[in-house]
């Protein structure tokens, strides 16, 4: 019964496996679609852009069913692209490699195994359950809560790699393996959905919102104010909190009440652990000047009249490494690498790749325009709703929400145009939509830090996504319907 069992599901994956193939090929060599009509021009789907929909189609059927690892079709990924005669190999491996947002990644990755390594990640969870009590369902709401919070002032990948090492800490400090405990599923998916929903709340939260801005004011001479952002983007904040909350309970039960930890007991092992070890306060330190560069970064660059330019991948980069410098030494390469997921790095490498290569075919523009160039005919009431899910489809594609309203929001804006509508309308749910990206791990280095924990898979996330996009979509539709009448935003 175990062999017939394990042929089955040799069979099962192989059978994916070839259908993926089949799907990109489909897509391929299906006749080119007639030309969409946007605005005043004509879009054509190239067939240089076709294939690139193909390899999209394939990778993301492999990655939601996981039928073979991730790193393995992320590495497909880069291969297709030239074997397509889409781009030259070096060409695709450069833009991939080459992104900084690599370099923030292992820089996250390195300052986190020094948070565990140094035993100040347990410490500092230790204290949350404390402040939270131990049961499960408060620490995940305290979870989302604060990543929302702080994500409102700091950029969602930040609070992304300063809540993972935290979530990290407490779930081995309880002693849960990772993809064994739905609790440790459900909390490591809270540190990414906590700073991807606070995002949105203001202006300085994540990438997309300034570019946003900056594109309503230049393409459509509208000038939204800070209050006036935070005015719709922080009452759909405030109803996605606790409706993510309801969501993750849903999806992943619980399977315990209480952590396995009395205050008690948590009182004991801190006062075992005893005051702050040298490794502790030279890891609290380095995280503390990083978090400190990343947000006085913007202010140094200015004042020095960008003299002195702080990029937050470099400061990533920079904590990263002064662990292992020798008057510091908290990690060794060793145990670093034990800690670093480097399939998690392919992911985004593949992730950027394929996205660019939508972006420069012109695949990307012509699905905005086949989604929503008819948003026309759609009753105002939804029409916020509709552009949320369209935004958050398209935004599968991309492994950036600063990508994704780069590409999309000067489109919305000429749509707006063609279409006689106010530009607001259109660009504010879907400059919201565009960083609220719960569906697939590739969406995004925000949701690809918690991943790298190993307590969640793809299939995971998916399934959590679709309910937490649908909720998105009715929280930003509710405040911009409410609140933005009723300010005069909308």
């Amino acid at each position: 019964m175990i062999f017939q069992g394990q042929q089955f599901t040799v069979s099962r994956h192989a059978w994916t496996f070839m259908g993926a193939v089949a799907l990109m090929l489909l897509v391929d060599f299906l006749p080119s679609p007639p030309l969409l009509k946007g605005g005043e021009q004509l879009i054509e789907l190239t067939a240089a852009g076709k294939a690139s929909l193909g390899i999209l189609a394939f990778a993301v059927t492999l990655w939601v069913t996981e039928t073979i690892p991730f790193p393995i079709t992320a590495l497909f990924v880069i291969l297709l692209i030239p074997a397509f005669g889409i781009k030259e190999f070096q060409s695709v491996v450069r833009t991939g490699f080459g992104d900084p947002i690599i370099v923030f990644f292992i820089g996250v990755l390195l300052l986190s195994a020094a948070f565990t390594q140094s035993g100040l990640g347990t410490r500092l969870a230790y204290y949350i359950v404390l402040k939270a009590g131990n049961r499960t369902d408060r620490i995940l709401l305290g979870f989302l809560f604060v990543g929302a919070m702080m994500s409102m002032w700091i950029t969602d990948m930040a609070v992304a790699a300063i809540m993972f090492p935290l979530g990290v800490g407490l779930l081995k400090g309880a002693d849960l393996k990772p993809l064994q405990s739905n609790f440790g599923r459900a909390l490591m998916i809270s540190c990414a959905y906590g700073p991807l929903i606070g995002g949105i709340s203001t202006p300085a939260g994540t990438g997309a919102n300034p570019v946003a801005i900056r594109y309503l004011y230049q393409l459509a001479q509208v000038d939204i104010s800070f209050l006036t952002w935070m005015s719709l983007g922080l009452p759909a904040t405030l109803m996605m909190i606790p409706i993510g909350w309801l969501i993750l309970l849903k999806i992943f039960p619980l399977e315990m009440e209480k952590l396995p930890l009395e205050n008690s007991q948590i009182k004991t092992n801190l006062k075992t652990q005893g005051s702050l070890s040298t490794n502790e306060i030279k890891t609290l330190t380095i995280f503390f000047l990083t978090i400190s560069l990343w947000l006085l970064g913007p202010f140094i660059n200015k004042i020095t009249n960008g003299f002195v330019n702080l990029p937050i991948e470099a400061v990533a980069l920079l904590g990263g490494l002064s662990v292992f410098l020798p008057a510091v030494k908290i990690l060794s390469w060793k145990e670093a690498e034990r800690n670093i997921n480097w399939g998690g790095i392919l992911l985004i490498v593949a992730g950027i790749s394929l996205g660019m290569t939508l972006y420069e075919t012109g695949a990307a523009r012509w699905l905005a325009w086949l989604l929503m160039g008819h948003i026309s005919a759609i009753h105002f009431v939804f029409l916020p709703f509709v552009i949320v899910i369209a935004v958050a489809l398209l935004h599968l594609m991309f492994s950036s929400n600063t990508v994704t309203g780069t590409i999309i929001i000067p489109i919305l804006i000429a749509l707006a145009h063609d279409l006689k509508l106010d530009p607001w309308i259109i660009v504010g749910p879907a400059a919201f939509s565009s960083s609220l990206a719960f569906i697939l791990v590739t969406e995004g280095p925000t949701t690809v830090i918690p991943y790298a924990s190993g307590y969640f898979s793809i299939r995971d996330m998916a399934k959590a996504g679709i309910w937490m996009t649908l909720a998105a979509a009715v929280c930003v539709s509710v405040s911009v319907l409410t609140v933005g009448t009723l300010t005069g935003s909308y």
